[in-house]
């Protein structure tokens, strides 16, 4: 028995080494030599231009560009369930930037998520789609970030826990999640949607906001576009699962993701509106493949999202014996003369029987816009509406969120709404005080 006891021990022991020493030789990725900032002049400026468009798309100052920072500096905190990640400086400064990256360190790190160093970079930075960016792109990309202005600034160093701060583990989680080819595909679909799949799943990386997360913070692949969250916000579902009253069609979409605003489905906000704001100078024909390949994969219209836009609208329950009398009241001093007059853009508002907000089974973005307001948009009518955070108190927005929910949205009233008010309360309370703090605040700018 002690023999035994013994050969087992010994072979677990083996595992146990060989294991460690795979996964030393998984984790361990050589540095590649630094080179001498390269002048902004060898770049071709077709390139560069073509850059800026995929940068654009990808949405990479939102990322890299901290309130008060210079631009594509880094220093963005990202809060995950595993503590706060803060983005790199990707400027073309020597020291602090990756102005010593030769185009292969960039392309490694856009493919597999390794720095120049050899260090592992931490999934916050979706390589997990960029690794279906094509070569061309990867180098267009790389002369635009080495043409912006440099900015010598260090990140703050992350705040994650033993043993997430060693940068080795995140081989494994690679092992597990890294794919590349998953693009879809189908000559038969056409040039532009076969565009949009390309863009969406690659560089835009919509998936990353808008997918569910597993617990080690992966994508769910049985559950893309099927929605998840962001910056206390809610990302509406993309997919067949989507609870706006009216389906998008793709000439929606490219109106929303264009102009910032639909009739349809309302406003761009929150992270979504910092989307729409790079997508403005992006060439209409990958704004329109964005949006033909979406409208495609939100799959056909159940039953009940087959009515028009003005049949949707026009049924909203008006049963007042499921809506609360204080929320009914606050509604119609502060809400019914924009959301049911005749007033034309951009003081009319939305008709709330078509708000995705009020259908939707999460209630963050309604309080959010409820308590923050809709700004203007540069050049745009689209709808503006003054905040109420300082005007109404907790209770009366709980009341007010309900009676909309339950006449507009025809469905039960939501649970944890308290919760809900509170947090979003806490991190606009937070947003104002980085717009009022000194430029080195870390906090996200305004789009």
């Amino acid at each position: 028995m002690a023999g035994q006891l013994r050969i087992i021990t010994g072979i677990a022991a083996i595992v146990l080494v060989a294991g460690a020493a795979v996964g030393a030789a998984i984790a361990w990725r050589p540095q590649i030599a630094a080179i001498a900032p390269p002048r902004p002049d060898t770049f071709d400026p077709d390139i560069v231009k073509r850059g800026r468009d995929l940068a654009a798309i990808g949405n990479c100052n939102t990322c890299h560009t901290v309130q008060g920072g210079g631009n594509y500096a880094g220093g963005l905190p990202v809060p995950t369930p595993f503590g706060t990640i803060f983005s790199s400086n990707i400027t073309p400064d020597g020291e602090t930037g990756i102005g010593g990256w030769p185009e292969e360190a960039f392309v490694r790190a856009m493919r597999s998520g390794v720095a120049r160093d050899g260090r592992h970079l931490y999934p916050t930075f979706p390589y997990d789609h960029f690794t279906n960016v094509s070569d061309a792109d990867d180098r267009a990309l790389y002369a635009f970030l080495m043409t912006r202005q440099p900015v010598h600034a260090s990140p703050p160093a992350n705040q994650l826990a033993f043993p997430l701060n060693h940068r080795p583990l995140i081989a494994g989680w690679k092992l597990l999640y890294l794919r590349s080819g998953d693009v879809p595909s189908d000559p038969a679909k056409g040039a532009e949607w076969n565009r949009g799949a390309y863009l969406v799943e690659g560089l835009a990386h919509c998936g990353a906001c808008h997918t569910p997360r597993n617990a080690l913070g992966a994508e769910r692949v049985n559950a893309q576009f099927s929605g998840g969250d962001v910056d206390n916000w809610h990302a509406n579902a993309l997919n067949d699962a989507s609870h706006a009253p009216v389906r998008w069609t793709a000439d929606a979409l490219y109106a929303y993701l264009r102009r910032g605003w639909h009739s349809d489905h309302g406003t761009a906000r929150g992270p979504m509106a910092e989307v729409v704001g790079n997508l403005a100078d992006v060439a209409d024909s990958d704004v329109r493949a964005i949006a033909v390949y979406m409208a495609d994969i939100s799959g056909a219209p159940v039953p009940d999202r087959k009515q028009p836009a003005d049949a949707v609208a026009q049924s909203a329950s008006l049963d007042a014996a499921q809506a609360n009398a204080a929320g009914a009241a606050i509604y119609a001093a502060a809400c019914a003369a924009c959301h049911e007059g005749n007033r034309a853009l951009p003081y009319g508002g939305v008709n709330l029987g078509l708000s995705t907000a009020i259908a939707s089974p999460d209630p963050r973005n309604l309080v959010n816009i409820v308590l923050a307001g809709i700004g203007a948009i540069a050049g745009e009518r689209s709808p503006i509406m003054p905040g109420f955070a300082a005007s109404i108190d907790d209770a009366q927005m709980i009341a007010l969120a309900n009676y909309l929910r339950v006449r507009f949205g025809k469905q039960p009233a939501w649970n944890d709404l308290d919760k809900a008010v509170r947090e979003a309360r806490a991190v606009q309370a937070t947003s104002l005080a980085a717009r009022d703090a000194p430029a080195d605040s870390r906090q996200r700018g305004t789009p």
